[in-house]
């Protein structure tokens, strides 16, 4: 398994949000609502005999533009732990399709506006823990 099979094994599961998109980078013109995944960080050696790695994933969700009225709505779904939320998506397939022995949702950090291109987005990033080998 590679690191990028763990970032689509996240992608994938953030998929079954219905209309959510993902994406591995940043756009300078986003369509939102999109689900932007990034590696923040990884711990190797976390088990006798380095079987086990930590990894740590920052998820940027930008649900539209700061005007917009649904905006807000729309992260306060994905801010759930529901049905619809990011929660309940990344851990539907806790192994990332055979990849992970675990994945879970952290937190809930830095909501406010991004600047992307010349527009102001609604945005929430979201950190994720991959643990694999």
């Amino acid at each position: 398994m590679s690191i990028s099979d763990i970032r689509d094994g996240i992608a994938t599961n953030l998929a079954t949000i219905s209309g959510l998109r993902t994406s591995a980078e940043l756009p300078d013109n986003p369509s939102p609502p999109i689900a932007v995944v990034q590696l923040n960080n990884v711990q190797y050696d976390q088990a006798f005999q380095g079987g086990l790695v930590i990894y740590t994933f920052t998820i940027t969700v930008i649900v539209g533009r700061v005007s917009e009225r649904t905006a807000q709505t729309r992260l306060n779904a994905y801010a759930s732990t529901g049905a619809g939320g990011v929660k309940a998506a990344l851990q539907s397939d806790k192994t990332l399709g055979g990849n992970a022995f675990d994945v879970r949702l952290q937190e809930m950090t830095n909501i406010g506006a991004i600047t992307l291109g010349e527009q102001q987005y609604l945005a929430a990033e979201f950190s994720a823990i991959v643990y694999a080998e």
